[in-house]
């Protein structure tokens, strides 16, 4: 049924508004007219009658109707579409507004033309125009989009945060609950699709525990050495790791989780509650946290929450323990946490930028660590070295030096551990520590650059392969500024074990820490050594480590890696094995000795020739090897 061209101020008035009011059960609330359920009910708004919902048409498409039947589009104005028939108007509506809508939960969000969303004018001569531009109305927030593929985004996000619930409809289903997750005796909520960062505020990754039990036997450590330390998590998302340390650590611990988001504070807060955790704000909020607990049970402990922005709170406040673990590259954060941490403080930086670090995307390593890299057969180490040398420079530029307590890199994440030494001798003792690395390119040999000013006049005689006068063209390449220290500290994990013991921490943990430990001190007592030779032998663990399927020879059977330390051991070499590879070989020995060795106990792969092939190869490669003396069996350590 047509509308009649004697309509009364009132209901013209009526036609005016951009939205209508629809009289259905399951809606009581205000919705454009851009979103319906069919497209005969997007037809029915160019003619509704007087007992029907109002239109929201403007008043220069109601001048259109006219008694031939000509009805205008409720989507358009007059200047994009005219007033046309019905058959013409159905085509209309399917085609340009139907057919390119969004659905969402039985709704049709079409694309509208209206003046709802005013573009940018644009001056021309000395007059001002206005364009309208086509646009979808969000059926849950009321917020206009232009593309398509936004407005699906913008659905998307809303959904992934549990906002399902329209503005517009008043019976729609309930928000989700929040999944309630325990680690370590320690329960949090998390949002759906709490593990992916994208499309959550408050992320959860239950892959990272090996990571957090690291940090929490690194902090147990510490608390042993003074009381009470101030801790800060300065990204604290669902504030897991600051609730486990206070609620293993107690009063030990003076806890800060901070993080930037509102909603992260918000779920933070709450899972202080449901830990029976006292929220701490600030001075004046502190008793109006305490009202949250039910009653008769009590804090545990009390964690002071912050909204802030990391860099901002670093500065402004001094800590015994920083832990960063921001999302990606925490090159951003450092100069702040190094400027205000107590002296003999430890800083904890948990790196997940893996591409960059793993010689994955070169470009951005270059940018943000202003290292260059290639991938190596030791890309994990570099990784780490690439890490601590950022975290040197940092230290370094706040007057400060650093104590490498441990370095970790696996699969999902970087971790380094450093103790901050205050004072220009242990910075300048630092900065010395950072060098450049002479890779081989043919044989991956490395060694780092000698210390000093002078210019080299053939820098490839630091290695110890002759690729360069075999191999035509240039044969090495510069890697670096890397961190040349050590990346351990025995004394320091033997202290984390004990404690990981001590709070009945997984075996996985004690298991990645002694794999971190040296179990027994390695036989390096060679015939005719002089002092300086032992005093190298007791310094600081060899750089880097050999893979020992990647060096093996064709046709040869390997010994066992075990056995293989043992022979390295007994030729005189310092030796261990490393977390960063289960089959990579730590030791100081160059590599032709090391594939020398590798021959020597190496089988033939046929059973016919095989004590023959191992006579033979022993034959050739015993000039090879540098006669050491071997006093007694030594063991093998992990680092």
């Amino acid at each position: 049924m047509e509308l009649e061209i004697g309509e009364t101020e009132a209901e013209q008035e009526v036609l005016k508004e951009p939205y209508r009011i629809l009289a259905s059960s399951d809606l009581s609330r205000e919705k454009h007219i851009s979103i319906q359920r069919q497209l005969i009910d997007l037809e029915k708004l160019a003619y509704l009658s007087e007992g029907e919902c109002a239109s929201a048409m403007s008043s220069s498409n109601t001048d259109q109707l006219d008694a031939a039947g000509k009805k205008p589009c409720p989507l358009c104005p007059e200047e994009k579409f005219k007033a046309c028939y019905s058959h013409k108007l159905h085509r209309h509506l399917q085609n340009l507004h139907w057919k390119v809508s969004v659905e969402f939960e039985g709704y049709r969000m079409c694309i509208c033309h209206l003046p709802c969303r005013p573009v940018k004018p644009n001056l021309i001569g000395d007059q001002t125009s206005s364009k309208m531009g086509a646009h979808y109305h969000c059926i849950i927030c009321s917020a206009t989009i232009t593309r398509r593929t936004d407005m699906i985004g913008h659905i998307k996000r809303h959904v992934n945060k549990g906002e399902t619930e329209s503005r517009y409809i008043a019976a729609s289903a309930a928000k989700p609950p929040r999944e309630v997750l325990k680690e370590a005796d320690t329960d949090i909520q998390v949002l759906p699709n709490y593990s992916t960062p994208q499309k959550t505020d408050s992320y959860f990754n239950p892959k990272m525990k090996l990571n957090r039990q690291l940090i929490f036997s690194t902090l147990a450590v510490l608390a042993e050495e003074r009381k009470p330390l101030e801790c800060l998590d300065a990204f604290g998302a669902t504030g897991i790791m600051g609730l486990q340390w206070a609620k293993h650590l107690g009063n030990a611990v003076k806890v800060t989780i901070n993080d930037f988001n509102e909603n992260s504070v918000t779920m933070i807060q709450e899972n202080c509650h449901l830990n029976k955790m006292k929220v701490m704000l600030d001075s004046k909020e502190e008793d109006e946290c305490d009202e949250a607990l039910e009653e008769g049970e009590e804090n545990v402990g009390a964690i002071e929450v912050t909204k802030m922005d990391a860099n901002v709170l670093m500065h402004l406040r001094s800590f015994d323990f920083i832990h960063l673990d921001p999302f990606g590259t925490s090159v951003n954060y450092l100069d702040s946490a190094f400027r205000n941490v107590r002296n003999l403080g430890i800083v904890s930086v948990t790196s997940t930028d893996i591409s960059s670090l793993y010689a994955k995307a070169l470009h951005v390593a270059r940018r943000h660590y202003g290292c260059n890299i290639v991938r190596t057969e030791y890309y994990k180490e570099l990784a780490a070295r690439i890490v601590v040398a950022a975290m040197a420079r940092a230290a370094t530029r706040c007057n400060k030096g650093i104590e490498v307590l441990f370095a970790v890199a696996l699969e999902h994440f970087v971790l380094v551990v450093v103790r901050v030494l205050r004072g220009p001798t242990p910075a300048d003792e630092t900065a010395k520590k950072i060098r450049y690395l002479i890779h081989c390119q043919w044989c991956e040999e490395r060694i780092f650059q000698k210390d000093g000013n002078m210019v080299e006049e053939n820098p490839y005689r630091q290695l110890p392969c002759d690729c360069h006068g075999s191999m035509p063209g240039k044969t090495a390449i510069e890697l670096g500024p890397l961190w040349s220290g050590s990346l351990f500290n025995t004394g320091f994990l033997r202290r984390m074990l004990f404690e990981a013991v001590q709070h009945g921490n997984d075996i996985a943990l004690t298991k990645n820490i002694s794999s971190l430990l040296e179990s027994r001190k390695s036989n390096e007592i060679c015939r005719n050594a002089t002092k300086k030779q032992k005093a190298e032998a007791n310094a600081e663990h060899p750089s880097f480590y050999y893979n020992i399927h990647r060096h093996s020879i064709k046709g040869m059977n390997m010994p066992k890696l075990n056995k293989f330390l043992q022979y390295l051991s007994q030729a005189g070499f310092r030796v261990s094995r490393t977390h960063f590879d289960p089959m990579g070989v730590r030791t100081d020995a160059p590599l032709s000795q090391f594939k020398a060795i590798l021959m020597k106990y190496s089988t033939p792969t046929y059973a016919g020739g095989q004590s023959e092939g191992h006579v033979q190869s022993t034959a050739d490669t015993r000039t090879d090897c540098i006669p050491m003396s071997v006093d007694g069996r030594s063991s093998c350590s992990v680092i």
